[in-house]
């Protein structure tokens, strides 16, 4: 990064990725707009940003209000005179057998994964555009590569938040804005409070499926993006060979990631009742606005079995590649 420190606006920030990011940032002396619907977690956070001499600010948001993300960005302009940098990263989640989720809990995660991103997406590129520069970075998944089960509205999220991305990069390059850049990044499982906070219609305890990464390593990958700007970039070894192999074998990647997930990701010991989580309300819950979520400890077992699985779909592509020369 350059010794001009950039304006950055995060959504998503009270906590996990978002806060982890914002602190990130402000250690390196970022100028922030700091956004979610949380504004208690935001001020603790704001306290925090300026202990390392970073100005920063807050506005209260829900990034399914088209309105209220356009008033971040107005306040960022208003303090800083530009945004260099804008991180869509709010979002939400269920857990649910498809014929059983509300269908308002998934127009719900439509709502704030999809339209949110694109609401931030559209005021953040109209001033990088008439500023000459700027780097929108879009927070999206794995499972927008290799769905879940259980998490059908997320995992579409996450896909169309990838096609969106590429959109995006494609009107750019016809305009020739050669110096604003729209990246995506792809976290695999990440140790956040996200999964005490979703919805869950399943009866069981949802739980970060191993192996587990830590919320600075996504972190680090976003600030990373601002001087070296790609196109998609995947966060952890596993999301990585999951994310390669799946181009090869896609039918033996999505069972593993199917069993993984009934096996790993949703309790077999502890059960939970229904719940909307914070699907229409934030958590009241003081530990959800923590960056990590507790999960750490979950790693290596099913990482050798996935790992398993990407070698046999590595072998076939090698296969598939030698019958097709």
């Amino acid at each position: 990064m350059g010794k001009k420190q950039p304006v950055v606006v995060i959504t998503g920030a009270s906590s996990g990725i978002g806060r982890a990011t914002a602190l990130h940032f402000a250690r390196r002396g970022a100028d922030l707009v700091l956004a979610a619907r949380r504004e208690e977690a935001l001020e603790g956070l704001i306290e925090e940003c300026e202990a390392y001499g970073s100005r920063a600010f807050s506005v209260p948001t829900d990034t399914s209000d088209p309105e209220a993300v356009q008033e971040v960005a107005a306040r960022a302009v208003e303090a800083y005179d530009r945004i260099d940098v804008w991180v869509n990263n709010a979002a939400v989640s269920f857990f649910a057998p498809f014929l059983e989720v509300p269908l308002k809990d998934f127009n719900r995660v439509i709502d704030v994964n999809v339209m949110g991103y694109v609401y931030g997406a559209r005021v953040a590129l109209q001033h990088m555009r008439s500023q000459g520069s700027g780097v929108l970075i879009n927070v999206a998944s794995i499972v927008g590569v290799v769905p879940q089960p259980y998490t059908s509205a997320y995992s579409m999220s996450k896909a169309a938040v990838r096609a969106l991305g590429v959109s995006l990069r494609s009107e750019l390059l016809l305009a020739k804005a050669r110096k604003v850049h729209v990246c995506t990044v792809l976290p695999a499982t990440i140790d956040t409070p996200f999964f005490n906070q979703a919805a869950n219609y399943t009866g069981r305890r949802a739980q970060a499926m191993p192996p587990v990464y830590s919320p600075q390593k996504v972190a680090a990958t976003i600030y990373k993006l601002v001087d070296s700007p790609r196109g998609e970039v995947v966060v952890g070894r596993i999301g990585r060979s999951m994310v390669r192999q799946h181009r090869f074998a896609p039918a033996k990647v999505e069972a593993a990631m199917a069993h993984q997930v009934d096996k790993t990701h949703l309790s077999k010991k502890q059960s939970a009742e229904a719940t909307s989580g914070n699907l229409y309300e934030p958590s009241a819950d003081r530990r959800d606005t923590a960056v990590t979520g507790g999960w750490s400890g979950r790693r290596r077992s099913v990482q050798r079995s996935l790992l398993g699985t990407a070698a046999l779909a590595t072998a076939g592509g090698v296969v598939l590649r030698r019958l097709r020369g």
